[in-house]
């Protein structure tokens, strides 16, 4: 008997949503989406019972951005499970470990059976760490005693509240993806940045934090701030870097734009229907085949990596020092600094007194954190397409099954995946390169609001696509002959 024999009894039975039967109106699509929204906003702003708040110690730090969430709140491990999940089974399937089958009904239930399996088990694997090792999630002594349950007993509290969390998230996620547009992952993120970009640009100091691009420049023109001169090198500084935080706001708007070009640039492959003579279309590759989407496993990987960091910094007693030396909970020398992602411009540039580390070791940094990115990007990119079905194969099987062919060819899917063959590997390789390339560029000059140049880049590319995806909702809700060709009903 086989894994799937032995494991289909409990992954058939894992809670589940339901599918919706037949079309879903576009106007409902967006009332489960905006009302998953809100109640998202609503869950970051629960705080955990029993935490001390004041001694709490945001363990993803600058990987808040991508992983969504919020620090001391039920949501405190955000999409960080479902990521986590997301890459074992990514290279499960890339190794051809699950001798699973996407197409064949039966497989595609033990898949997200498997998959919520997982997601449970990373929620325990990070979940128990962050709760019982260390002081990440510190608790509140007067709630043990009032409770009488002692500080094991209000530990205990604190994991399965962060445990709902994100057993809630796991199911927000699947209610957008089912009944509402887009993805649930892809709107969290969406709305976490959000949230921080509109922060760093209009926030008053007065309301808590830093002062947002246009109140600083308010009070340098009207005289109530003062800047050093432009002329000096300390004022270009403080210009660009510092308060003035014109470096962050070029970062931010060149991101933008380069994305929205990306996503244009695209090589069209004619087709024409096999049947219906005059009916034409065009099979769009895109630049950014794989979508900027692989670009969170990468990430959630190096998070993951720091994450174990910080556990062994903080259980084990004399850690080598090769291997880690921490100062206020961040990596400032041996292996878990090399392998931290440049955050800042201050974390890079030596010459500003920025950062304590000699050149040579700053050099080093980047080099490993370029690498990581350029190389993990195209390999989760490829990932991601054979997983999703977007490779060749499968795409010349959809085009098959709708009854389109590429003019000049015959009508055979091995020879129209012959001819994606030519373009589909190259251009998701390139794309994810690319990606990996403008995060790590983002990340070193610095965005608007503190967001992390893959948050950056993962909110413009989702959104785009978000906006490609309700206009297609739309045109099919004009026109509901176009959701028979299509397939959505």
């Amino acid at each position: 008997m086989g894994w799937k024999e032995a494991a289909e009894p409990v992954l058939t039975r894992m809670p589940t949503v339901a599918q919706p039967e037949g079309h879903v109106p576009f106007k409902r699509k967006l009332g489960w989406t905006a009302g998953i929204l809100v109640l998202y906003f609503f869950l970051t702003n629960v705080q955990l019972f029993g935490l001390d708040t004041a001694a709490a110690n945001d363990l993803f730090g600058r990987f808040r951005s991508i992983l969504a969430g919020s620090q001391g709140s039920i949501l405190q491990l955000g999409i960080g499970p479902i990521v986590t999940a997301s890459i074992v089974l990514q290279l499960l399937g890339g190794a051809d470990l699950l001798g699973l089958d996407t197409d064949d009904p039966r497989d595609q239930v033990l898949y997200q059976g498997l998959q919520k399996l997982l997601v449970v088990v990373m929620i325990c694997l990070t979940g128990l760490p962050m709760v019982f090792a260390g002081n990440f999630l510190p608790v509140d002594p007067a709630v043990g005693q009032a409770l009488g349950v002692g500080d094991f007993g209000v530990k205990s509290l604190l994991f399965a509240q962060i445990a709902v969390g994100g057993i809630l998230i796991l199911f927000m996620d699947e209610i957008v993806s089912k009944w509402g547009v887009g993805s649930g992952v892809g709107l969290f993120i969406i709305a976490g940045v959000s949230q921080q970009l509109v922060g760093g640009l209009f926030s008053w100091q007065g309301l808590g934090g830093a002062a947002g691009f246009f109140p600083t420049w308010f009070a340098i023109l009207t005289g109530q701030q003062s800047i050093s001169s432009p002329l000096t090198a300390e004022g270009l500084q403080a210009l660009f870097i510092g308060q003035g935080q014109l470096l962050p706001l070029l970062t931010t708007v060149f991101i933008f734009g380069i994305v929205v070009y990306a996503e244009s640039v695209r090589v069209e492959i004619p087709l024409s229907h096999a049947r219906v003579k005059g009916a034409r279309g065009r099979f769009p590759v895109k630049l950014i085949y794989a979508s900027v989407l692989p670009m969170i496993l990468v990430r959630a990987l190096q998070a993951n990596i720091q994450f174990a960091g910080r556990i062994l910094q903080s259980t084990w007693s004399e850690m080598p020092a090769w291997l880690g030396q921490y100062s206020d909970g961040q990596p400032i020398g041996g292996l878990f600094y090399y392998m931290a992602p440049i955050q800042s411009p201050q974390q890079w540039m030596w010459w500003t007194a920025g950062t304590a580390a000699e050149p040579w070791q700053v050099l080093i940094r980047i080099a490993i954190d370029l690498t990581f990115m350029i190389i993990g990007g195209a390999i989760f990119a490829i990932f991601w397409v054979e997983t999703t079905g977007m490779g060749p194969e499968s795409t010349a099987q959809q085009i098959q099954n709708s009854g389109m062919q590429i003019p000049g060819f015959r009508r055979n899917p091995q020879v129209i995946e012959k001819v994606m063959e030519r373009y589909i590997p190259q251009v998701t390789v390139i794309g994810g390169a690319l990606v990996g390339l403008l995060a790590v560029l983002a990340n070193m000059l610095g965005t608007i609001g503190g967001v992390s140049g893959t948050g950056l880049l993962l909110t413009v590319s989702i959104t785009y696509k978000l906006y490609e995806e309700i206009a297609e909702e739309q045109m099919m809700e004009m026109h509901p002959m176009m959701r028979q060709m299509f397939g959505s009903d």
